[in-house]
């Protein structure tokens, strides 16, 4: 009993994480496309404007708004800034999908996200966010194209 506990143990350990959106294995790459996206939703909800800009190439484009592509990174800093002025908790309960072609990826996943106002008004939010990425030379993946109002042409 003693061996079949420490076996168990071993092999949760030892096997790659689930896609919560398919419930299948995700590979190496696909964990590492999903830790930058949980890092850089980490850093927003922590307010560490530098971590997030981090999780993004240089040339990266952010779409805050629907049908408003923001390229210049100054700008985007100052969106993070201030969106994070509404403490936002994130949850991505129904899961996320991440598809790669080489050394580009697709991350996909439905959000939900609670804040509150400067004025303390609760604020709620949901939206689906796709976002590019590509492997960086170092084997890291960065985003390239971050739109987080994805579904906003779904019915």
């Amino acid at each position: 009993m003693k061996h079949t506990f420490v076996w168990l143990t071993t092999l949760a350990l030892a096997l790659p994480q689930l896609s919560i959106a398919e419930g299948k294995t995700m590979t190496k790459d696909e964990q590492n496309v999903l830790a930058t996206i949980e890092t850089m939703t980490s850093a927003f909800q922590n307010k560490d404007i530098a971590s997030v800009m981090a999780t993004y190439e240089n040339s990266a484009t952010i779409v805050f708004e629907p049908g408003s592509p923001i390229f210049e990174k100054a700008v985007q800093e100052q969106m993070f800034a201030g969106m994070a002025s509404l403490n936002p908790v994130f949850e991505y309960a129904r899961g996320h999908e991440v598809i790669i072609s080489e050394d580009i990826a697709m991350h996909i996943a439905p959000w939900d996200m609670t804040g509150k106002s400067p004025d303390g008004q609760e604020v709620r939010q949901s939206g689906l966010s796709i976002a590019v990425l590509r492997r960086q030379a170092d084997g890291s993946w960065k985003m390239v194209i971050d739109n987080p109002h994805g579904g906003r042409l779904l019915p």
